[in-house]
């Protein structure tokens, strides 16, 4: 996206063993692609990504050794966060959830004797989308009927309304880069706030233009969470979800936003059963 925007002429673009390479034959055009991308790693920790010239106009870029520690230790902790909210919602009681080395978790449960039960909420990863509310005709017409092609019928997180909703996302999770609770600044009603990275927040300004007065669903795992309609074009990357949430509610709907925009899943890779020791 910057070398388009910045109408820098490549060719080669690939991925090849963890780095990006691109080939640049004009030399201006390789110092301006290396100002663009220490401009856009600002918020970035320090020599996070590391630039080599292959020679030949070629150039690779690939995260230093510190950036992928740093990456793996946040998502780590966002695991960690997600896992507790998750386990939570579905009524297990846990003493512990904690990190085991670099890239493992280990999770404390006592009384449970189904561990399936928990590796199950983990094994299927949570789906977040951004999707256009399709207007032809209201929902419950399209509920006892047949809905439009490209459109199907979801019900509400809370409300359990039926809404009709494009299949196709306008964006997904992996779009986002934070969410979390907090509270609405005129009514301090509770509310999950996120943020795009640079990716989603242009693709969020282009759809949100696009469609003013038109109301859009962002959707959990085929439930919608909320549905606001579009007043004008949000170029700033960020938003907020509201709907009548408890604190508790709020801060589950923030920690499935995370889950959604976490990276693979979580696999098992162990388990046991501790049998309490016997009274003497």
């Amino acid at each position: 996206m910057n070398l388009r925007e910045s109408r820098i002429a490549f060719s080669g673009l690939a991925i090849r063993e963890g780095s990006v390479e691109v080939k640049i034959a004009d030399a201006k055009g390789r110092e301006q692609l290396v100002r663009k991308l220490a401009s856009a790693a600002e918020n970035l920790p320090t020599h996070a990504l590391s630039v080599t010239d292959g020679g030949d106009g070629l150039t690779r870029l690939a995260p230093t050794d510190a950036a992928l520690a740093s990456g793996l230790h946040d998502l780590l902790e966002d695991s960690v966060a997600m896992i507790e909210q998750r386990l939570k919602d579905i009524g297990i009681k846990l003493t512990s959830v904690q990190p085991d080395g670099p890239d493992r978790i280990r999770i404390f449960l006592p009384d449970v004797m189904e561990p399936e039960r928990v590796t199950a909420v983990f094994a299927k990863k949570v789906r977040v989308s951004f999707r256009l509310i399709d207007i032809s005709m209201p929902a419950e017409q399209a509920q006892q009927g047949t809905p439009p092609a490209g459109a199907e019928i979801l019900f509400g997180f809370k409300d359990k309304r039926p809404y009709l909703v494009a299949k196709e996302s306008a964006l997904e999770g992996d779009d986002l880069s934070y969410a979390g609770p907090g509270y609405a600044s005129g009514t301090q009603d509770p509310i999950a706030s996120f943020r795009f990275n640079g990716r989603g927040t242009r693709r969020f300004a282009h759809v949100t233009e696009e469609n003013i007065g038109k109301p859009f669903a962002i959707v959990l795992d085929d439930k919608v969470i909320s549905a606001p309609v579009i007043r004008e074009p949000i170029t700033g990357g960020s938003g907020q979800i509201s709907g009548n949430f408890t604190l508790n509610e709020a801060n589950s709907v923030a920690m499935m936003l995370r889950a959604g925009s976490l990276p693979g899943h979580l696999a098992l890779i162990e388990q046991q059963i501790i049998q309490p020791a016997a009274k003497p």
